[in-house]
């Protein structure tokens, strides 16, 4: 339940900014709703054409043979499902949405356990040579997870 004394916050901040937006007129009466006891929760939809205003993963990211499926955290190489850990998943993920871009380990390791750099370089190398086993036709040749000598990885835009 939210704090009555938050809700009237909102709702006077909502109304001195005096937004004519469809989206604040509607939060504005769905907090004075919630003031008055109308409703128990503040829920807001979207419409069709709210698309652009929440970033949902797309269903798939395709990369050659590699399929990986962020709502189910499945991974798919030819067809067949790899077991990964989450972590593995995670880094996986983590450069596959953003295609092309190079990423140092500390870049990667902030990113998969949201906290501040503190393992060896050698830990996040391992997890790359893991994945790169378990997704590579050629791990030593890799297709997928490149290596930019001196930075750090990238997942190929060339695929």
């Amino acid at each position: 339940m939210m704090d009555p004394s938050l809700v009237r916050a909102l709702y006077d901040t909502l109304g001195m900014l005096q937004s004519n937006s469809e989206y604040s007129n509607e939060l504005l009466q769905g907090l004075k709703d919630l003031m008055e006891g109308e409703v128990a929760t503040l829920v807001l939809g979207l419409n069709d054409t709210d698309k652009g205003l929440v970033q949902v993963p797309n269903d798939v990211i395709s990369a050659g043979a590699l399929e990986i499926y962020p709502r189910s955290r499945k991974v798919l190489c030819n067809g067949t499902e790899v077991s990964l850990t989450p972590k593995e998943f995670d880094i996986l993920y983590f450069l596959a949405m953003s295609k092309g871009e190079v990423f140092t380990k500390e870049q990667i390791y902030q990113a998969v356990w949201a906290e501040d750099y503190l393992m060896a370089d050698s830990n996040i190398m391992a997890f790359i040579r893991k994945l790169r086993k378990k997704i590579e036709p050629n791990p030593d040749a890799p297709e997928y997870i490149l290596t930019i000598w001196g930075i750090g990885y990238k997942f190929t835009d060339k695929i």
